[in-house]
């Protein structure tokens, strides 16, 4: 297993030489963050990336992640054309040495959450999702206002979005799923690089958009789409656990995706419902209703060599009140959460 840190590059509030600092962490999580998803990636660029981070005495162990375009996953003409500069974007990794690429294939928005600083028992903050709170935003969708995580897009861009992926069913959207990993993990194979889809954060249907990437069961049938050692998953807890029917059997899954081989890359986070529906909060590592131990035991069991990285942490202490930080991404209580899962790597791995 080799620990990492997710960086956001240059501009990120939380520098390398920091990153370098928390015990046990050796690896980076990064990507060419100014790139315009759709642009091809070129070999040079993720070679001064990767200077970057091992100048600060790092590996560059992942990267997260390299865009899907939505015509892609919409299956439009021009697939053809994105998909060319997909793969070369891949290309581009393998060949400045960088083993493992983490992507989605989640419709318009990456994650979604309602609440960017819920605060937490403890005085601390966190990300949550509110189902009913989801109302607001697409009130704000027949008008002109988006909330912050929605700033990517226009109102007049997501609603064409959202107008195209009304024809697009479920079963359409693993077609085009299928035809994607067909083109690109060959490419994969020979340029030495591991694939890792994450799952659909949350996992399950919103805004009437196609998701499918949203269980343990979903994994192994992207894993069957194409047989390959190249397509594998990015094992995320909190995504999957944001689902309390999937809580109970986190550990298997990955205990059997391990097993198979196709954990390339892990999110290891915890959430806590709030109530009976699907309204959840992030908590601190150690929290939470998923049994990391459990997880960690598992992948230690089955072997997992690959990245692996504490994902969202709380916003603690001073970070509350500093405007610069990312939600989610800031660096104390990552650096914590990062401590707490090398302690189960220990334990767990002897």
């Amino acid at each position: 297993m080799h620990l990492s840190f997710r960086w956001y590059g240059p501009s990120d509030p939380v520098p390398l030489s920091d990153i370098r600092q928390i015990p046990g962490v050796t690896g980076v999580v990064s990507a060419l963050h100014d790139v315009p998803p759709g642009e091809a990636w070129t070999a040079d660029a993720v070679h001064t990336l990767r200077q970057r981070v091992e100048a600060a005495g790092l590996t560059l162990s992942c990267i997260e992640s390299i865009p899907v375009p939505e015509g892609i996953k919409l299956g439009t003409d021009d697939r053809e054309r994105l998909m060319d500069r997909w793969c070369a974007s891949v290309e581009a990794v393998g060949a400045a040495g960088v083993p493992v690429v983490c992507y989605n294939f989640m419709p318009v928005f990456d994650w979604t959450r309602t609440n960017l600083r819920r605060p937490l028992a403890d005085g601390s903050e966190a990300l949550a999702y509110v189902e009913g709170e989801l109302s607001a935003v697409e009130e704000a969708l027949a008008g002109d206002g988006l909330p912050g995580w929605m700033d990517a897009h226009s109102p007049d861009q997501l609603r064409a979005l959202f107008a195209a992926y009304a024809e697009v069913s479920p079963e359409q959207m693993w077609d085009h799923l299928g035809w994607f990993l067909e083109r690109a993990v060959p490419v994969a194979e020979a340029s030495g690089v591991k694939l890792a889809i994450h799952p659909d954060d949350p996992p399950w249907p919103l805004f009437g958009l196609p998701r499918v990437v949203t269980s343990a069961e979903a994994f192994h049938r992207v894993c069957d789409l194409v047989d390959s050692p190249a397509n594998g998953v990015t094992f995320c807890t909190g995504s999957l656990g944001a689902d309390p029917q999937q809580v109970p059997h986190l550990p298997e899954a990955a205990g059997r995706l391990a097993t198979r081989g196709r954990i390339h890359f892990a999110h290891l986070r915890n959430v806590r419902q709030l109530g009976e529906g699907r309204d959840f909060t992030e908590t601190a590592h150690p929290d939470g209703d998923v049994d990391l131990g459990g997880v960690v035991r598992a992948l230690a069991e089955a072997g997992f060599d690959g990245p692996l990285r504490p994902d969202h942490g709380r916003q603690i202490w001073s970070e509350r009140d500093n405007p610069s930080v990312r939600p989610g991404y800031g660096l104390f209580d990552r650096a914590l959460g990062a401590t707490y899962l090398l302690g189960l790597w220990e334990a767990h791995s002897r």
